[in-house]
């Protein structure tokens, strides 16, 4: 029976989700998923991949897609994320799936229903571990959400049942310690064998995450089938990379090096998507934050020799090497980050074509999805076309002609997403006026006050699971002539990055955003007990702040900082000020006074 005859006794028998008419690449270079396969014509129909070499005549009812130029990948596929907001924006960079490796038991399932009944046309795909196992204050615990903990092997098989139960599609494990100024509680060896063990016993992967060498040797010397991120480092011997190797080779493991993250906490910003409007003109201001922010304060590329080093070495053994971001971290976003991790990738010493490998067919056999990552007949129509041949310039994925999910076009979403982030651009926000001295500390028995805004108040960890607590007090000054606020914090163990401190809410209504771009410096004076602290300030969409570190001396001294030593920081989008101790646990004592924003 003809494509056109089959369509339309379908449609008379009510099957039909839609009936959209067939669709016709014509003369485009295709990547298929692990090779340039040259210039051809691709038919796509009812969301799936009908002829991937199509060369029958042309019907009058097909939509024709002129390639000439152009070529054609799968969907790409984002090997780590954590997909908890912004989910609007993976499509619109040609990223059709993403595999989440922490999120919402709810959002997760949500998904998986939406994706079963064939109506997610709208949303890259995601493939989820749901909850991760990881130990009582382990890493994964620190945000605010429940997490069903284990301390012991003997717990290992109910746990992974509960996950399965609840929707997961593999197992996601944790092995970290922490690092300098934070640490972690983790899983021991013995009880992620048993976590590994238990995945294998109901057939689903066991992928591990680890932040250092000897968690990513034990963790493959356990069974794991794929490591979830590498780990910053000045060096790694060649030694070492054997013994990854071999351990990765036993068991048939992939790794996924997250490099966005990665250099995120090298310090090091993803400055080539930046200063890219093509590709930053679909983000708002507050999807730019993350982005343009980074967790090391100070950028050190020497990090970045471990990780650089250790996946060529996988590369060249053959090891499958997966792109993943870790989006959702500071330093990356959803769907945009993926295209620099691809060219970090090739930076590695993998030839572009082994990066789009990365991004199709490799993480699509790692995660063992079927119907996606080929471009293959019966495959998901889960396409990108893009202008230029990346097999050869691995930057011109960045060019996107078009995008399929499903068999669906994607351009009326990304005309949307434009028109949004323009008419944001075209709103003129009016900047907060401030004092003519720019005080903002109004410190007084009665009322921590200011000059507009909510005001000051006790800040702390608590609303995380923390137990830090702090005591804020009035002091005169006469040397001053002003009061001072005197802090009195404990920053106790519980969360992993606790703090306390003393917040400020520049708008009526704490954590709503108000315009401070008629400043652009803080001042402050301070004294305390000669520790480390962090003033920052946190923008709409985010609750993490972008913060620099002040020491409290012994006398009083004054402390200017231009806004542009807040890495990340938008002044038209605060939500608040705050100046904390920790994440050092133990007791600490400072006191403030003249906090000013003026412009210099």
């Amino acid at each position: 029976m003809k494509l056109t005859h089959l369509v339309f006794a379908l449609a008379s028998a009510g099957l039909m989700i839609s009936a959209q008419a067939s669709t016709l690449i014509q003369n485009v270079r295709v990547f298929d998923g692990e090779k340039n396969l040259g210039v051809r014509n691709v038919l796509i129909d009812n969301g799936k991949i009908i002829n991937a070499d199509f060369k029958a005549k042309i019907s009058a009812d097909m939509k024709l897609v002129d390639g000439r130029g152009r070529t054609l990948l799968p969907g790409l596929i984002d090997s780590h994320v954590h997909a908890y907001q912004d989910q609007d924006l993976p499509l619109l960079y040609g990223v059709t799936t993403q595999i989440d490796m922490f999120t919402a038991v709810p959002l997760m399932q949500d998904m998986n229903q939406r994706m079963a009944a064939g109506k997610n046309t709208r949303n890259a795909d995601l493939i989820s571990a749901g909850v991760l196992a990881t130990a009582p204050g382990g890493h994964g615990t620190e945000y605010g959400m429940q997490v069903d903990t284990l301390t012991k092997p003997e717990q290992a098989q109910a746990w992974v049942d509960r996950r399965i139960a609840e929707g997961s599609h593999f197992i996601k494990i944790v092995m970290e310690h922490g690092g300098a100024g934070f640490k972690f509680n983790s899983l021991d060896v013995e009880t992620v064998q048993a976590l590994i063990k238990a995945s294998h016993a109901r057939k689903k992967l066991a992928v591990v995450h680890i932040g250092t060498f000897e968690d990513a040797k034990a963790a493959l010397a356990a069974g794991a089938d794929g490591l979830v991120h590498l780990y910053i480092g000045s060096s790694i011997s060649e030694a070492q990379s054997k013994e990854i190797i071999a351990l990765a080779k036993k068991n048939g493991s992939f790794v996924i090096p997250t490099f966005s993250v990665l250099e995120s906490m090298a310090g090091m910003k993803s400055q080539d998507l930046l200063n890219d409007t093509s590709m930053t003109n679909l983000l708002s201001k507050t999807q730019v934050i993350p982005l343009n922010s980074s967790y090391g304060k100070q950028e050190n590329q020497q990090w970045m020799t471990a990780p650089n080093t250790l996946t060529a070495a996988l590369h060249a053994a053959k090891i499958p090497v997966l792109a993943g971001t870790d989006a959702g971290n500071t330093g990356t976003q959803y769907g945009i980050s993926l295209h620099h991790e691809l060219a970090s990738l090739v930076n590695a010493g993998l030839s572009p074509s082994a990066a789009l490998q990365a991004a199709t067919s490799a993480p699509a056999k790692a995660f063992r999805l079927k119907d996606r990552g080929y471009i293959l007949n019966g495959y998901k129509a889960d396409l990108m076309l893009v202008e230029g041949d990346p097999t050869t310039d691995i930057t011109a994925t960045r060019r996107i002609v078009e995008v399929w999910k499903d068999g669906e076009i994607i351009s009326p979403l990304r005309a949307e997403k434009l028109a949004q982030v323009a008419k944001e651009k075209a709103i003129k926000t009016t900047a907060v006026q401030l004092p003519s001295d720019g005080r903002i500390s109004l410190f007084s028995n009665e009322k921590l006050a200011s000059p507009f805004g909510f005001g000051w108040v006790p800040s702390n960890d608590a609303p995380m699971g923390g137990k830090s607590t702090a005591q804020l007090k009035v002091n005169v000054v006469p040397e001053l002539a002003q009061n001072a606020l005197h802090i009195d914090a404990t920053v106790n163990p519980g969360f992993a990055f606790p703090w306390a401190g003393v917040a400020f809410f520049p708008s009526t209504q704490p954590m709503q955003a108000v315009d401070l771009s008629a400043a652009n410096t803080l001042k402050f004076k301070v004294k305390g007990d000669g520790k480390n602290y962090t003033v920052g300030f946190t923008m709409q969409g985010s609750f993490i702040p972008v913060t620099v570190v002040f020491i409290a001396p012994a006398e009083w001294t004054e402390v200017s900082l231009p806004f542009s030593r807040f890495k990340g920081m938008d002044a038209t989008i605060v939500t608040m000020l705050a100046f904390n101790a920790g994440p050092e646990t133990g007791n600490y004592a400072f006191d403030i006074v003249d906090v000013r924003l003026v412009k210099e």
